[in-house]
């Protein structure tokens, strides 16, 4: 039984479930599932059925794709800088389409957190294991972490080469992978303020959730 809560809204996703899947190759466990749930969806209950390996996939195969869309939109937001195009006005246009849809199209440093990264890599590894490899997946996977080294690209740019960040000091504002959270696994911010640090810059930093946890993982 797969789930697929946000970090941030878990209780609204759990309350309110695009689906509930459940694997399962026994009646009277899918049946004791479907009575734990029944309590909170009063109306039309959106189950989906399923064996095992199907209701692992799902899980993996969601985020995977949510992954990719959000690589996608960074790629394309790089693009948008070559060329002078807007990223904004490209993402929000693409996503008024009812085929792609708006969410996961906001660029940045890339995904992090708890779930796409773990996701990503074990999709890839059971592919490669069954002898089938998804290898979108993969260039997902490296692309992500291209991303968050090109924002360190951008900053050392911006203030002029390498020479120029050590001494400086920087104010970081906002430290978790993603807002009303704090998650700092595979934070791109452990990325982005480690490779200044090692620069020679000095990092002051703050998150209005993720602070106490920042601080332990930035301290290494």
């Amino acid at each position: 039984n797969p789930e697929f809560l946000r970090e941030g809204s878990a209780i609204l996703d759990f309350t309110h479930p695009d689906r509930v899947v459940i694997g399962s190759d026994s009646e009277l466990a899918s049946k004791v599932m479907k009575d734990v749930y029944r309590v909170l969806y009063l109306n039309d209950v959106p189950y989906i059925e399923t064996d095992l390996e199907s209701a692992e996939l799902i899980k993996y195969a969601s985020n995977a794709f949510l992954a990719m869309k959000i690589t996608y939109i960074n790629q394309i937001a790089n693009l948008c800088e070559e060329v002078g195009a807007n990223v904004q006005d490209v993402s929000r246009a693409m996503g008024r389409d009812g085929r792609i849809g708006a969410k996961f199209l906001h660029a940045g440093a890339g995904y992090g957190g708890s779930c796409f990264p773990k996701d990503t890599k074990a999709l890839s590894k059971i592919a490669k294991d069954a002898g089938c490899e998804i290898s979108i997946i993969d260039v997902v996977i490296r692309e992500n972490d291209r991303q968050k080294l090109r924002m360190v690209k951008k900053i050392v740019r911006a203030f002029g080469g390498e020479d120029k960040i050590k001494g400086a000091v920087f104010a970081v504002l906002g430290l978790a992978f993603k807002p009303n959270t704090d998650d700092m696994r595979e934070a791109p911010s452990l990325v982005i303020l480690s490779e200044l640090a090692k620069m020679g810059a000095t990092i002051k930093a703050t998150d209005p959730v993720a602070i106490v946890e920042a601080k332990w993982r930035l301290s290494n």
